[in-house]
């Protein structure tokens, strides 16, 4: 099945997008996960969105998931690791499965962190984005997990069950201190102490901390959100984010942007609106490929 739309991310950005490509009749998926926005569901007030004066995160998130439950739309609980522009349409990969769709909008969000020395060098050379993807490749093998969230303990544990041994490295707090108890699987080995390099030669084979280091196979680094460059292979963009024009067009066509990966500032309510604009964008373009069909067929 080849959708219309494919939009990456449920935060504001990718919910709006969704909620203006349906409101159009098109055909479309959103994928994220169950909090819709990690980063707004954290917020403790929000006092700028129009119509909602002094709401919580968590509030507005249950005014946006109101809303889309309101109009049938699904939020599909799969991370895309890869997208490849493949001429008349875009393949979507989240390990081994496929989607197709004809346009994309990419909502994914900004990560605030800087990678890790040789994260960036690995890339598809033993450091992934998502280990419940490229967990078969590592069975009976040592990997290592650098979680910046809680949903990377799930993540872990799923790697635990294919791997010989799996070491968990939280790079997140709770409660004021580094996560030290969690749901993690009791064979996963807990390192509290900040990675500052992954090393090897043709392939990641060691983490590196201050003082020693643990030789892996495999590195999964687990964010928010992934950088544009390792998720749309040829895309431009301008330090962390995407670069776009006044219609959220990416330098790939058929490609759109929006929200904090589009640039600054970064504001849910401007995310919102950059949503709108990009769904707008993807309907005018998938129009206009439908009406150049129709006069090549004459």
């Amino acid at each position: 099945m080849r959708y219309d739309i494919a939009i990456i991310g449920s935060g504001p950005a990718g919910l709006s997008a969704a909620i203006n490509a349906t409101i159009r009749n098109k055909n479309i998926i959103i994928f994220g996960n169950d909090l819709l926005s990690n980063k707004l569901v954290k917020a403790p007030s929000i006092d700028n969105y129009l119509g909602f004066s002094e709401i919580s995160g968590e509030e507005l998130k249950n005014k946006f998931k109101e809303h889309i439950e309101s109009m049938g739309i699904e939020v599909t609980h799969k991370k895309i690791n890869s997208i490849y522009a493949m001429g008349e349409y875009f393949a979507l990969m989240s390990g081994d499965e496929m989607f197709e769709s004809t346009t994309v909008i990419l909502a994914t969000g900004v990560e605030y962190t800087r990678p890790i020395k040789g994260e960036e060098e690995f890339l598809g050379k033993g450091v992934g984005y998502c280990a419940t993807c490229d967990a078969p490749l590592y069975r009976g093998k040592k990997v290592a997990v650098i979680g910046y969230n809680e949903e990377s303990e799930e993540e872990a544990n799923f790697l635990s069950e294919v791997a010989s041994k799996t070491y968990f490295i939280p790079m997140y707090k709770k409660d004021g201190l580094l996560r030290t108890e969690s749901l993690l699987n009791e064979s996963i080995e807990v390192i509290n102490d900040r990675p500052v390099e992954i090393k090897g030669d043709s392939l990641a084979s060691k983490v590196s901390f201050k003082e020693n280091e643990i030789d892996v196979d495999g590195v999964f680094v687990i964010k928010d959100s992934a950088s544009a460059k390792s998720l749309v292979p040829g895309i431009e963009t301008d330090g962390p984010h995407i670069k776009v024009d006044l219609n959220m067009q990416t330098s790939i066509k058929g490609c759109f942007a929006a929200g904090d990966c589009a640039g600054k500032p970064y504001s849910y309510i401007k995310s919102a609106g950059q949503g709108h604009i990009a769904a707008l964008s993807a309907v005018s373009y998938l129009d206009k490929l439908k009406l150049q069909q129709r006069k090549s067929s004459l």
